[in-house]
């Protein structure tokens, strides 16, 4: 069967940040030149998680990182492979194979750290040999840094669970997003006049430090719209201990049950707290509200 002719980055992409963007940038500019199509080759979960049996806290869902190569960079094929025991078994050069067979690869691009094959035996220098012996381009994109410190999903991790919205944003070259379905909460917001939106937070994604947040919303429709959100187990409202997400939108009134939103983190406000009266609560999402349309009219 032939296949398409592809150049292909090779990576997790978790959190598709600016290393990966270098990557992803230098697919393009190949294909572009080779008359090839652009594409992705990632997985589905993090082999670190398989190979440990221990579970991986990622920034995006895998869902969230295909939107996010295809928004940020204009590519759409991006293949989700399983991480399964085959691939994890598989011989380093049976991966190129692979990539060439199945996907149609005459030309890989790869970061200076990526390792692959069975125990991780392959290296960038490894590939870069094998392209070259069969005929394929290679690219080895060396680190990115900024202020010194090299880009990498561990670092933009720490900074998401300590809530360093703004500095992750920088690192990321774009805000932290969550997208999921909107699902019913207790419709508590409504009882004091800031009816919210509410989601769980999708598995294997961690969870932003416990507070609230100056958000954008984006709709299935393409419009958008500021929101407030909190991040917790809402201590006001609530004894389950549960943590969720809840936003409220500024400007919209709406039904959006059922509908998959993407909520962009741009800065937090404060820690969640418990407040002893529902009047209490509302007045101090009524300033927030207010700090929240100064940051947009500055920003």
């Amino acid at each position: 069967m032939t296949h398409p002719a592809t150049v292909i980055a090779l990576g997790f992409f978790d959190g598709v940040h600016r290393g990966h963007g270098a990557l992803l940038r230098r697919a393009a500019e190949q294909a572009a030149r080779l008359g090839a199509e652009p594409a992705v080759f990632t997985f589905d979960r993090p082999p670190k998680e398989v190979v440990t049996g221990c579970p991986v806290s990622l920034i995006n869902s895998p869902e969230d990182r295909r939107e996010l190569i295809d928004r940020i960079y204009g590519i759409k094929h991006v293949i989700l492979a399983p991480f399964d025991r085959a691939m994890m078994t598989m011989h380093w050069r049976d991966f190129i194979t692979l990539l060439v067979e199945q996907h149609g690869a005459v030309h890989l691009v790869a970061g200076h750290d990526y390792r692959f094959g069975h125990k991780n035996e392959g290296t960038p220098e490894l590939l870069a040999q094998r392209c070259s012996q069969l005929g394929l381009g290679c690219d080895i994109i060396p680190k990115v840094e900024l202020e010194g410190i090299t880009v990498s999903s561990t670092y933009i991790r720490a900074l998401v669970e300590r809530g360093e919205m703004e500095r992750a944003a920088a690192f990321l070259d774009h805000p932290h997003c969550l997208s999921q379905v909107v699902t019913h909460g207790h419709r508590f917001g409504r009882t004091i006049g800031v009816p919210t939106i509410n989601f769980a937070l999708p598995g294997h994604v961690l969870v932003p430090r416990h507070g609230v947040y100056i958000t954008r919303v984006y709709l299935p429709d393409g419009t958008d719209y500021p929101g407030i959100t909190n991040v917790g187990t809402r201590p006001t409202v609530s004894s389950e201990g549960t943590v969720s997400v809840e936003t409220y939108l500024l400007s919209y009134d709406g039904d959006l049950y059922g509908r998959r939103i993407r909520l962009d983190f741009f800065r937090r406000l404060r820690d969640e707290r418990q407040f002893d009266s529902p009047a209490e609560l509302q007045a101090q999402i009524r300033r927030d509200i207010t700090t929240a349309r100064f940051y947009f009219a500055e920003n």
